[in-house]
């Protein structure tokens, strides 16, 4: 159960890009819950998934001797989950998913573009997360500072083209 859990369902067990492969799996779940709950449902699961990763991916790196195995993705659900939860914290229906004016589906893919370049590049406090904390809350915290970030920035951007347009 535990490696089922921290590898997303064995999505990361890809053997090419399963932190991509991960997200991917985690952004159709997440506008789900978006759909037919609210952010802050979403909010609240991606929290109490962290809490829950931390403890098993401690538990994991404690009998591996392996610290942030790249097979280990829940942490990347977690970041597109806080991104999805930031960015289009809008109630919409599944009728209303593709209208344009509400950014459900524009400022989904720019939260997953943008978590995914902020858990690759590591910019900033993500990068100094991802080297100085040890255990779980390593593994997790950079994703999870990653995944607001990409919200704040999709909303933004979002913000930006509703201005302009």
């Amino acid at each position: 159960m535990n490696w089922f859990f921290i590898t997303l369902g064995y999505s990361g067990l890809s053997p090419k890009a399963p932190g991509t492969v991960g997200t991917l799996v985690a952004l159709p779940l997440g506008m789900l819950i978006l759909i037919y709950f609210n952010a802050q449902t979403l909010f609240l699961s991606a929290l109490l998934i962290s809490v829950i990763a931390i403890k098993s991916i401690n538990k994991y790196e404690l009998t591996s001797g392996i610290h942030d195995d790249k097979r280990i993705v829940i942490d990347e659900l977690a970041g597109m989950w806080f991104a999805l939860s930031v960015a289009p914290a809008i109630s919409v229906s599944l009728s209303e998913v593709g209208i344009f004016e509400n950014g459900f589906l524009i400022q989904s893919a720019l939260s997953f573009a943008l978590f995914r370049y902020f858990d690759i590049a590591k910019p900033s406090i993500i990068g100094r997360i991802d080297r100085e904390t040890k255990g779980g809350l390593g593994v997790m915290g950079d994703d999870i500072i990653a995944g607001f970030a990409a919200g704040i920035l999709s909303a933004l951007i979002w913000q930006g083209l509703l201005y302009f347009l």
